[in-house]
C-alpha cells in the first residue's frame, strides 16, 4: 500500500565524504518510485539542520527522513528534542544511511542498502527509544541530546581527529584511535553515579544507549535502548601499551571485562573534571565542548522506523 503521508527529508550533502550529495538523485528517484510525498532540504551545518527541523515541525511535519550518517541523525534528534510544539515521541524518523560510521543503525538492524532502508520506512512500523540529555555545568549552552553514545576523554579526542580522515570511511575511527595514542593524556575525574562516587585517573567515561560507536566499537556492557537506564563504562588509568594490546577488544566488546574498566547502570551521571587538563566531550560522534557535565535519561522520547 502506498504511503500517502507528507514527509520532510533532510539531506547532509557532506555525509560520507560527499556521498550524501552524490547519492541524492538515486534516493530521490526511489522515494518517488515508492510514492512518498515529500519536501526536502540540504543542510549547511549542524545549527542549520536543527533550525530546519524546528521549522518543519512548526509547519506540521511529523514524519522525517534523515539522509546522512550518525552526525546528521544527531542533529535531527536535537532539532526535535529542542522544540516544544509537539511531544517528541509523536515525531517519527526514518534513516537512509550514507555516513562514515553509521553506528546507530547497527543496533536497530537497519540495512546500509538504500532501497532496503527505504522499504523499512515504507512499512510504517515505529518503535521508541530513550534519549540522553547532557548539560554542560557552568555553561550557558543549551542541553545537547544523544541517542547512541556520549563520552568524555579518549573517545572525544579520537572524534577530534576523525574529521580529517573521514574519506577513509569506518577505518577513520581506527586510524584516529591509533593516532590519539601518541598525544592523549589521561585525566583526573570525579564521577557520581547514584550514591557511588568514583575518583580516578581516567582514560574515558562512556554513557551508552546503543551497542556500537566509533565505526563499530563496543564500549559498554549490556546497553538497552529502552530500559530507562544508561549503560556506563569508566576506563581508568589504562596506558598506551595496554590500549594497543586491546585494540581488538574495543571492537568485540570484551574491553568491558578489562580489570581497569568498571561498568554501571543508572539513569543519571555527573562527571567533574578535577584536572587542569579538560578533555573533549562527544555525543553521537559529534564534539560538544569540554568541562563538567550532568547527563540524564529521557525515557522513550525518540520514535524511529524499523
Amino acid at each position: 500500500m502506498a504511503i500517502i503521508n507528507t514527509w520532510f527529508v533532510v539531506i547532509n550533502p557532506t555525509s560520507g565524504n560527499g556521498l550524501g550529495k552524490r547519492k541524492w538523485p538515486k534516493i530521490e528517484a526511489l522515494l518517488k518510485q515508492h510514492q512518498f510525498n515529500f519536501d526536502h532540504y540540504f543542510t549547511k551545518d549542524e545549527n542549520d539542520c536543527k533550525k530546519i527541523i524546528q521549522f518543519a515541525v512548526n509547519q506540521g511535519f511529523k514524519n522525517f527522513i534523515s539522509v546522512g550518517g550518525d552526525g546528521t541523525l544527531h542533529n535531527v534528534v536535537n532539532g526535535i528534542m529542542s522544540q516544544n510544539i509537539i511531544a517528541t515521541n509523536l515525531i517519527n524518523v526514518g534513516v537512509i544511511p550514507v555516513g562514515t560510521g553509521n553506528d546507530w543503525i547497527k543496533t536497530h538492524k537497519i540495512p546500509n542498502n538504500i532501497e532496503k532502508a527505504i522499504n523499512i520506512i515504507k512499512k510504517g512500523q515505529t518503535s521508541l527509544q530513550d534519549v540522553g540529555e547532557i548539560k554542560l555545568v557552568k555553561s550557558n549552552k543549551k542541553p545537547v541530546y544523544f541517542i547512541n553514545l556520549a563520552g568524555i576523554g579518549f573517545d572525544g579526542y579520537v572524534v577530534s581527529k576523525v574529521y580529517k580522515y573521514k574519506h577513509l570511511g569506518a577505518l577513520a575511527y581506527l586510524y584516529g584511535t591509533l593516532l590519539g595514542l601518541f598525544s592523549f593524556k589521561n585525566f583526573l575525574s570525579k564521577t557520581t553515579i547514584g550514591s557511588e562516587v568514583i575518583e580516578a585517573k581516567t582514560l574515558m567515561i562512556l554513557v551508552g544507549l546503543c551497542q556500537y560507536s566509533g565505526g563499530g566499537m563496543q564500549l559498554t556492557k549490556t546497553p538497552n535502548t529502552s530500559d530507562g537506564l544508561f549503560d556506563i563504562s569508566i576506563a581508568k588509568n589504562i596506558g598506551k601499551l595496554d590500549i594497543i594490546k586491546n585494540v581488538l577488544r574495543l571492537f568485540n566488546g570484551s574491553i568491558v571485562n578489562h580489570k581497569k574498566v568498571s561498568t554501571y547502570k543508572n539513569d543519571m551521571i555527573n562527571i567533574e573534571i578535577t584536572d587542569n587538563h579538560k578533555p573533549y566531550i562527544q555525543a553521537d560522534g559529534e564534539l560538544i565542548g569540554k568541562g563538567d557535565i550532568e547527563v540524564k535519561i529521557i525515557p522513550k522520547a525518540f520514535s524511529y522506523y524499523y
